[in-house]
C-alpha cells in the first residue's frame, strides 16, 4: 500500500467516524426536540437538570449537522478523489479553527469588557425574570445549586427585584445557612460568592484539562487540513477533477 492509498484510506475512515458520529447527534438532537420527555426518562433526573443549562435538542441538532457534513465531505472527497468537495472540506474546517482561535483571543484579551457584557444581560434577567419564569429560574437555581454561588456577581443582583419584591428576602442560595430567611443582614455576612467568579474559578482549577482538550481538537483540525490538502494536490498532479 503506497503512501498515497493509506492516506487516503485513513481519511475516509476518520471521516466516516465523524459522519456517523454526527448522524447519531442529530437524532439524538431531533428526539429531545420532538419527544423530550421520553429523553429524559433515560437520562434519569440528574442529567435531566444539567440539561437546562441549553437547550440541548437545537445545540445537538446544529452540532450534528455540521459533523454530517464535514463527514461526507471529506470521506466522499477522499473517496471520489474529488477536488471541489475537498477543498468545501478544507474551508469548513479552516473557517471553523479561525473562530476558535479568534474566540480565543477575545476572550483573553478582552475578559473584562466580556464580563461587562455579561453582566448587563445576566443583571436584569435576574432582576425581572428570575421568580417569575420557571425555565430562568430553574436554569439560574440549577447554577447557584451547583457552583454554590449567588447571583452573577454576588446577592446585589437580586436587590429590586421581582423575586426580592414578592419574597422579601433573597434566595437561599446568598445566605450559609438555608434554615432561615435569607434578608440583607444575613445576605451581607455571607461568604458566598457570584456565579461569574466561582465559573471562572471552575475553569482556572481544570485549566489543564480544559486546555488539553482544545489543543487536542485544533491538531485533529489543523491534521485534517493538512490531509485534505495533501489529497487535493495528489489529485491536481494527477489531473483528476
Amino acid at each position: 500500500m503506497g503512501c498515497f492509498t493509506f492516506i487516503k484510506v485513513m481519511m475516509v475512515l476518520f471521516n466516516l467516524i465523524i459522519f456517523l458520529g454526527g448522524a447519531a447527534l442529530l437524532a439524538v438532537g431531533i428526539w429531545v426536540s420532538v419527544d423530550g420527555g421520553s429523553f429524559l426518562k433515560v437520562i434519569g433526573s440528574i442529567s435531566a437538570q444539567a440539561m437546562q443549562f441549553v437547550n440541548v435538542g437545537y445545540f445537538c441538532i446544529a452540532i450534528g449537522a455540521v459533523l454530517v457534513l464535514l463527514g461526507f465531505l471529506g470521506c466522499c472527497g477522499a473517496q471520489k478523489e474529488s477536488k471541489c468537495l475537498l477543498i468545501m472540506f478544507f474551508a469548513i474546517i479552516m473557517v471553523i479553527f479561525i473562530a476558535e482561535v479568534a474566540a480565543a483571543v477575545v476572550a483573553l484579551v478582552y475578559s473584562s469588557f466580556a464580563e461587562s457584557i455579561l453582566k448587563a444581560w445576566a443583571t436584569p434577567a435576574l432582576k425581572s425574570d428570575y421568580g417569575t419564569q420557571s425555565d430562568v429560574t430553574q436554569i439560574w437555581n440549577t447554577t447557584m445549586t451547583e457552583l454554590k454561588c449567588c447571583g452573577f456577581i454576588n446577592y446585589t443582583d437580586f436587590s429590586g427585584s421581582s423575586y426580592y419584591s414578592s419574597h422579601h428576602s433573597y434566595p437561599p442560595f446568598c445566605c450559609q445557612s438555608n434554615t432561615t430567611t435569607c434578608n440583607l443582614a444575613a445576605a451581607e455576612s455571607s461568604t458566598i460568592e457570584g456565579c461569574f467568579n466561582r465559573l471562572l474559578l471552575t475553569l482556572k482549577q481544570n485549566a489543564n484539562i480544559v486546555g488539553g482538550i482544545a489543543a487536542g481538537i485544533c491538531a485533529l483540525e489543523i491534521a485534517a487540513m493538512v490531509v485534505s490538502m495533501v489529497l487535493y494536490c495528489h489529485i491536481d498532479k494527477n489531473g483528476v477533477s
